[in-house]
């Protein structure tokens, strides 16, 4: 592992992100500069008209495929690479704003665990239906739905039974992701529901049904508290956006509120640049500290890239690399914010290292990632500076 302890380094506000040369923070400049032009030859075939992308990609969802987000044109491959929070490679447009799809769930997860640090949770093995009125939601009255824990959600084992926002949990099940299939049924065929905590299903529904859950305890816009307690003390732009749905509305203490989606699947989700994303993965990295301020506590990263027992390669709502089940070419400290497209932050414990790609082809990570690797211990790094 890297050894960071008098680094320091943070980015100020805005652009005034320092830049350094590769080699001077310990990185081949020919073996980095070759990991970038491989993502260069690796962009996504998705089409750039993400509407039209999604219409098509959901006609086997009939009706309940329909787009009820806002989406937007996507951008070219690009992307950033930080080593000891200095940009050391940056490609096409990262300040463009651009959909992020799924990696919008670890936006969320982070909104949980700021949630648990401020006791708005107790504990996460508690039921979620003792915190949500049934009187104002019934979304946990069920025999079924009442035994679901925050952990089952974060965990995406919960197996919550329901509609949202005019979905059914039953649009994604059997849905087939991350290695991990129970029966050859195709997407969207109705199973039998398993009990809460023993099967895991990735199910944009559930996840959604977490986001107004976290929205009924903070009872404030999710975004507003995000904005509030990472991206403005992070130094974020003002350029990102988080959306739910044209019929995400619920009304809370008097206020109409969204309640945002976990990822783009039918629209929506978080909207934002690469260098923002940059920022929340070296916040992550830093251990959720940012100069002197911690910002999400140590115990929430430790619960957050913890295996799930029954899908070790991943937390609550992050990917990990467990065993180098997920990228051979990564160290297994490694754990990821993925979406589809593919968007990705890559936060690499080992070699202090953050690097965020979008739209690159899904088959080609792991191959950006060990160019990446190959990069790093090949000359020594500078003697650090405190900043």
């Amino acid at each position: 592992m890297a050894d960071v302890s008098s680094i320091a380094y943070f980015p100020d506000r805005g652009d005034n992100w320092e830049r350094r040369a590769p080699e001077r923070v310990g990185l081949d400049p020919e073996r980095l500069a070759a990991a970038v032009r491989f993502s260069e030859q690796h962009e996504t075939p998705w089409n750039h008209d993400i509407q039209a992308h999604l219409t098509d990609q959901n006609r086997g969802e009939g009706p309940y495929g329909e787009i009820v987000g806002p989406t937007r044109p996507r951008g070219g491959v690009s992307g950033l690479v930080l080593r000891h929070g200095y940009i050391v490679a940056e490609w096409g447009d990262p300040a463009r704003v651009d959909m992020t799809f799924s990696v919008s769930k670890s936006y969320l997860a982070t909104l949980a665990g700021l949630a648990l640090d401020r006791g708005l949770i107790r504990d996460l093995d508690e039921p979620v239906c003792a915190y949500v009125d049934g009187a104002e939601d019934d979304g946990f009255d069920s025999p079924h739905n009442r035994a679901i824990t925050w952990r089952h959600l974060l965990q995406q084992t919960s197996e919550w039974d329901g509609t949202l926002w005019g979905k059914p949990d039953s649009v994604d099940h059997n849905r087939a992701l991350g290695g991990l299939t129970w029966n050859a049924a195709e997407k969207g065929t109705r199973r039998e529901l398993r009990e809460p905590g023993t099967y895991w299903e990735y199910n944009d529904v559930r996840v959604n049904r977490l986001a107004l859950a976290l929205l009924r305890v903070w009872r404030r816009p999710l975004p507003e508290v995000f904005k509030e307690a990472i991206m403005d003390p992070i130094g974020a732009s003002d350029t990102w956006e988080w959306h739910g749905y044209r019929n995400s509305y619920v009304r809370i203490d008097g206020r109409e509120i969204q309640s945002v989606s976990g990822g783009g699947h039918w629209g929506g989700g978080v909207h934002v640049n690469t260098f923002d994303h940059a920022r929340l993965g070296h916040l992550h990295l830093r251990r959720g500290r940012w100069r002197d301020r911690q910002l999400v506590s140590e115990r929430w990263l430790d619960l957050a890239t913890t295996p799930c027992a029954i899908k070790p390669d991943y937390g609550l709502l992050w990917w990990l690399n467990t065993d180098r089940s997920h990228y051979p070419s990564a160290p297994p400290s490694s754990y990821f914010a993925i979406g589809a497209g593919t968007n990705i932050i890559w936060i690499d414990p080992d070699h202090d290292l953050v690097a965020v790609v979008r739209w690159l082809d899904s088959t080609a990570v792991d191959g950006f990632i060990e160019q990446v690797v190959a990069a790093v211990g090949t000359v020594p790094d500078e003697p650090a500076v405190t900043r």
